[in-house]
């Protein structure tokens, strides 16, 4: 009896470990595959989810699937803190084991990063100085031409996801070291602009944007991902 328990005890660890070791080798062939795929320069990290790995595998579903790039340019513009979740990727272990790709398929692909407000600044109109985050939105400051005339002011505006990227709309506008009063209606159309976000890895779309004290937050999502269909 001692002895079958031990046999036990030592095939249960053997699985344990068998099973992590299947867990990180195809967590690193992700993360290269990932890297070679957006030329990046450094391999993510990639964690798959869910206990035990190799019944996964066997069954050919992942409960989720969550790749961590980092920094990320693409579409001339460039994001930091780069996340990708992948939920319900289904993956048939004949299709990974042969590198066929015409079968796995995410169910929702869910990429969060980080707009840097240096990046933001590159794409607003002549005569912004500096954006940051304020409690009344996102605020421009700058010099800005009115009627003819160079006026020092503080513009605030609101963000959304659109198909063009992230829409920047002012919606106040406040003139600075008691300037003349300035017309929204005048400043609006002229200081309106994109960031050209149009879409993350994986094909994910922006469906949310939220400012941050490091930049726009963006959130884009994905479904139905098939691997084959990459960029």
């Amino acid at each position: 009896m001692r002895a079958l328990l031990i046999l036990i005890v030592v095939l249960a660890i053997a699985l344990v470990v068998g099973d992590r070791v299947g867990v990180v080798m195809a967590q690193n062939e992700i993360g290269r595959k990932v890297a070679a795929e957006y030329n990046l320069p450094h391999q993510p990290d990639v964690e798959i989810g869910g206990f035990p790995f190799l019944t996964q595998a066997v069954d050919g579903t992942y409960r989720d699937i969550d790749i961590r790039i980092g920094d990320w340019s693409g579409h001339d513009i460039s994001v930091h803190n780069l996340e990708v979740a992948l939920a319900d990727v289904a993956a048939p272990l004949s299709d990974v084991i042969s590198n066929r790709t015409s079968n796995l398929v995410a169910g929702t692909a869910t990429a969060t990063a980080v707009v840097p407000f240096d990046v933001v600044q590159r794409f607003a109109p002549s005569g912004v100085e500096s954006i940051s985050n304020s409690p009344e939105g996102l605020r421009a400051t700058g010099t800005f031409k009115v009627a003819g005339l160079s006026v020092p002011a503080t513009v605030f505006a609101t963000v959304a996801p659109t198909e063009a990227g992230i829409e920047v709309t002012p919606v106040s506008v406040q003139a600075v070291g008691g300037g003349p009063t300035v017309s929204l209606a005048l400043v609006r159309q002229s200081l309106a602009f994109v960031v050209p976000l149009k879409e993350l890895p994986l094909g994910a779309r922006l469906t949310a944007i939220q400012p941050g004290d490091d930049g726009l937050h963006a959130t884009a999502v994905a479904h139905d991902v098939r691997f084959e269909d990459l960029p």
